[in-house]
């Protein structure tokens, strides 16, 4: 997977979402600062350190987010559109994707995600439901359909991974890779961005 010598990632492309609207939150998710660095800078460093591709999708992240800056394709803004755009400017053929809302997701799920029998689409899967912001991609099979659905204003996720081959990191898996069920927390929310600061100032007065 590495031929390039570097011990990254060579062939899978990483792709951070950073546009989407944050209308509950109120303010630009990707430069929210937790514990002095911005979301989007935190994840971009934590994909620059296991891909050799890594690219920044829509928004404005901050400028010392590693990752080559790549713009939202026309559309409405949401999820779909972030990952139609992640898709049609990787140069991999499976692509991850994270959202810029998910500053606790883990070097071993991400992995566990390129590591996953192959298919459309490995999304995890818990209690919660299935995190297709933070899930790995076919290039080839899945932007036609993810392209034609955001073009016909057909824009949930779930409907998308209803209509490709997707296999799920199931809980079991997500219970061993995440037993503190902490990865994939997000925030939409004052009140989730709240939970997070508390999970990582937890993390440090339990540092020796």
């Amino acid at each position: 997977m590495d031929p390039t010598g570097s011990g990254r990632i060579a062939t899978v492309t990483a792709a951070l979402l950073a546009g989407g609207a944050s209308s509950r939150l109120g303010r630009d998710k990707s430069r929210v600062e937790l514990d002095g660095v911005a979301s989007s800078t935190r994840i971009a460093r934590l994909l620059a350190g296991l891909f050799d591709e890594v690219m920044l999708v829509g928004g404005d992240p901050p400028a010392d987010a590693p990752g080559r800056r790549v713009r939202d394709v026309e559309g409405t803004r949401c999820g779909l559109r972030g990952l139609v755009s992640a898709l049609d400017a990787a140069g991999g053929e499976r692509v991850l994707v994270v959202a810029t809302d998910l500053p606790l997701v883990t070097a071993d799920l991400l992995l566990a995600l390129i590591a996953w029998p192959e298919a459309d689409a490995v999304v995890p899967r818990t209690a919660d439901g299935s995190h297709s912001l933070c899930a790995l991609y076919r290039r080839d099979s899945v932007l036609p359909v993810a392209r034609a659905r955001l073009a016909a204003g057909v824009l949930e996720l779930r409907g998308l991974l209803g209509a490709i081959d997707t296999r799920f990191l199931d809980e079991a898996e997500m219970e061993r890779l995440d037993p503190g069920r902490h990865a994939l927390a997000n925030f939409n929310t004052p009140d989730d961005l709240a939970r997070i600061e508390s999970l990582i100032a937890g993390t440090h007065e339990g540092s020796p």
